[in-house]
């Protein structure tokens, strides 16, 4: 659907990751998307382009997995947003990585900082912040690159929602000086228990969107009745090579 995505899984993600922070060459970003940011992606051009800019986009989404095998590539799983990053502060703890955590409500931020440099002993927190909701005055958006700078993270969490999140990368990434930045969306809420999780079973079956819609029917209405089926529709036609994508 115009959306390049790469055929990865979580261990892969975490070396490349770490292979980035090493380097300290550029920013690079990571964009977690699934069905709902690709469908979104053909109404939205800026967020076309952020995902087809980033240097990662892995499909945290089991109707993306489906599409990878059906394209030949061996995917067991998903790239969870949350899971992406309990595993990266597991397998990089004793390398001492200072991570930043921008995004969420009021107090997220930091209980997700406290929580991860808990759990994961040498996780180190090199800041915390959770944004207005509403824009940022241009002083504001250059007062908080200096703070981020200073902060000198080796990892920038971005918790922000979809297309917010990829947006904001594609905007800061060249005021930054932080090796890698990874949009989470709602791994704030999920990984500090502020929202409950889908059961294993269903986040690995493709029923987490059947979960997440029960719970909160006025917000999710429009992207799973609306969205899924457009997805469904647009891939049926890719798939039938009755309709291109650019």
């Amino acid at each position: 659907m115009g959306v390049r995505v790469d055929a990865v899984q979580i261990p892969g993600v975490i070396e490349t990751m770490k292979g980035w922070i090493e380097e300290r060459r550029e920013p690079r970003f990571i964009a977690v998307t699934g069905m709902h940011g690709v469908t979104e992606a053909r109404h939205d051009p800026a967020f076309r382009r952020a995902l087809n800019t980033a240097d990662l986009v892995v499909p945290d989404g089991m109707p993306l997995v489906w599409m990878g095998r059906r394209h030949g590539h061996p995917l067991e799983r998903r790239v969870y947003g949350p899971e992406l990053m309990i595993e990266f502060c597991r397998a990089t703890a004793p390398r001492g990585y200072r991570h930043f955590f921008y995004g969420g409500a009021p107090g997220v931020a930091a209980t997700l900082a406290e929580r991860m440099s808990s759990t994961f002993r040498g996780v180190r927190v090199a800041g915390i912040f959770s944004p207005p909701f509403r824009d940022l005055h241009e002083r504001e958006k250059e007062s908080l690159r200096a703070w981020i700078n200073r902060a000198a993270p080796d990892v920038l969490w971005v918790g922000l929602s979809t297309p917010k999140q990829e947006k904001w990368m594609v905007e800061n990434r060249a005021h930054l000086d932080v090796p890698v930045m990874v949009g989470v969306g709602a791994a704030f809420d999920l990984n500090t228990g502020r929202i409950r999780q889908a059961p294993p079973w269903m986040r690995e079956n493709g029923l987490e969107w059947l979960y997440r819609f029960s719970r909160d029917p006025r917000r999710l209405w429009r992207r799973y009745l609306l969205r899924g089926p457009e997805f469904l529709w647009n891939v049926s036609l890719e798939i039938t090579r009755l309709r291109r994508f650019d």
